[in-house]
């Protein structure tokens, strides 16, 4: 059945082709359009985000680095192979529930904003970590234990499903288009340190404790920390406001429904969003999966893999990895702000092609078994996430317009790491076991990154470029009105991009989309 024919913009077109109709001016961008970034506000927008964001990745971490304990703690009667397994499923556990939060978050976060969201994440993640620090061993509550820890996992799952894909999209949206590369990176900044900050915590505690002791009960205290560190974090959060970007498409979506406008871009439930943008969730689930599958083989299974499959002590396991993630974690801003001066693409090209060629001789150098070559393995395998991760942050959210943004990046990007990053430390070290070869997750994240180079190929630049569905936006007024001045010269603005209405009113269009599809 065809779709009916738009008479008013027909007639229109006919009537300024026969002279009738003076043809409409092309809409042009002015000082008026252009947002103003409010630097203060954008510094606490900043800091609440990061802040929450490495709370939240500070749980996650935390976990990854016990690992090994918390597999003797809840199934103490099975092979140590076997503790391995079970304690790094429960870690994929939590990708599990990641898909349905980044759904059932990312609807409500393009429909009730974006703050108070984040602030329902964080309350989750931390309330979920300080109940696994409590939660009775397999010595007191038998098989119910594992089973509540799993429970548990799961809440951190939903949580974080709506934590990275609402704390991309508010900053995105908060920061200038000539610097969103650099302060969406700050993001992943935070991430990293609070891994780091969970790996010296714990890495202190071995080091301080017997290890009968951490075994019984200190393995617990980085999860109990969970709660006042989480009481900061939210009250960072709340200080904070809603986007500007989201506030203008709120206004505008009411503005169109007092005038009875069916043009205005609306946020769209799950199906209709897959179906409009399928080409988007795809390039950015497959560089979600390239990325992290990388990522999380440095920051949550490289204990594990040193320990169980290099033979080093749990101290040294943690240990190694501390130096090397805070060293990522600071350039991280750099690679961001590389990416704003030479454009998204590049710098993830850099990221895909190096994780290719540096995977082997990463895990050969950490097979070697002395400390200098595995921080050397350690420093090659962070390489390539540094270029990768500070630059999803930027790259992603752009990929979708304002009124669909937290919602295509809850499902791509969840979807992505609960199939590939979450799985990766248990996949590798079940491909370790099965295959016997040390050098067995090198393949795996080989793999990944060919697919994540591909994906680069067609994703589309976004440095320094207005956001879709969003207006230009800048530091300064003087920025605004250079924008103005030099608008008909600028390679990062489309106009017709900005203003749809301007294909519209020109002349000699192209058939509107009912008539197309009349044509047909």
């Amino acid at each position: 059945m065809s779709a009916p024919v738009n008479h008013d913009s027909l007639w229109r077109r006919i009537g300024r082709r026969l002279g009738l109709i003076k043809p409409e001016e092309p809409r042009r961008l002015t000082v008026d359009d252009v947002t103003i970034v409010d630097r203060p506000m954008l510094r606490r927008a900043v800091a609440g985000t990061v802040v929450g964001n490495l709370m939240e990745w500070y749980d996650i971490g935390v976990y990854g680095y016990l690992a090994v304990i918390i597999g003797r703690a809840f199934l103490p009667d099975a092979s140590a192979g076997a503790q391995s397994l079970f304690s790094l499923g429960v870690f994929a556990v939590t990708f599990v529930a990641r898909p349905l939060g980044g759904i059932v978050l990312g609807q409500l976060g393009d429909r009730m904003g974006r703050q108070r969201v984040l602030a329902f994440t964080l309350i989750m993640m931390a309330a979920a970590t300080f109940l696994i620090g409590v939660l009775p061993d397999f010595s007191v509550w038998g098989v119910w234990a594992p089973i509540l820890l799993i429970v548990l996992k799961l809440a951190q799952g939903f949580s974080t499903g709506g934590e990275y894909a609402g704390a991309t999209t508010f900053i995105t949206e908060y920061a200038p288009d000539k610097r969103r590369g650099f302060y969406a990176s700050l993001l992943d900044l935070g991430s990293y340190m609070g891994f780091a900050i969970g790996a010296a915590f714990v890495s202190i505690l071995q080091l301080t404790l017997t290890a009968d002791f951490m075994q019984d009960f200190a393995w617990r205290i980085p999860f109990l920390v969970a709660l006042p560190l989480g009481l900061i974090a939210i009250y960072f959060r709340l200080k904070i406001e809603d986007t500007p970007a989201f506030q203008e498409a709120q206004d505008a979506a009411k503005a169109a429904a007092d005038e009875a406008k069916a043009s205005v871009d609306a946020p769209k439930g799950v199906i209709a969003l897959i179906r409009a943008y399928w080409r988007e969730l795809l390039t950015a689930f497959v560089l979600v999966a390239a990325a992290n599958t990388v990522g999380y083989a440095l920051t949550s299974y490289m204990p594990t893999y040193l320990t169980g499959t290099l033979g080093y002590d749990e101290v040294h396991g943690t240990l190694l990895t501390l130096p090397v993630l805070v060293a990522m974690a600071l350039c991280i801003p750099l690679t961001g702000h590389l990416s704003d001066r030479i454009g998204r693409r590049k710098v993830l090209f850099i990221g895909s092609i190096s994780a290719i060629v540096l995977a082997i001789p990463a895990f050969l150098f950490m097979m070697h078994g002395e400390i200098w070559s595995t921080l050397l393995g350690l420093v090659l395998l962070a390489f390539p996430v540094t270029f990768y991760v500070a630059n999803l942050a930027s790259s992603l959210p752009a990929l979708f317009p304002t009124s669909s943004r937290y919602g295509g990046m809850g499902i791509s990007y969840n979807l992505a790491v609960a199939l590939f990053a979450g799985t990766a430390p248990v996949v590798m070290e079940a491909l370790v076991q099965m295959t016997g070869s040390s050098l067995a997750p090198a393949f795996y994240v080989i793999g990944t990154s060919i697919a994540g180079f591909i994906a680069v190929v067609v994703l589309k630049e976004s440095a320094r470029r207005p956001l879709p569905g969003a207006m230009p936006s800048v530091q300064t007024p003087e920025e605004a009105v250079e924008l103005v001045e030099t608008q008909d010269d600028n390679p990062d603005l489309d106009l017709d991009e900005l203003f749809p209405e301007r294909l519209e009113n020109s002349e000699g269009d192209e058939p509107a989309e009912g008539e197309q599809a009349e044509k047909v």
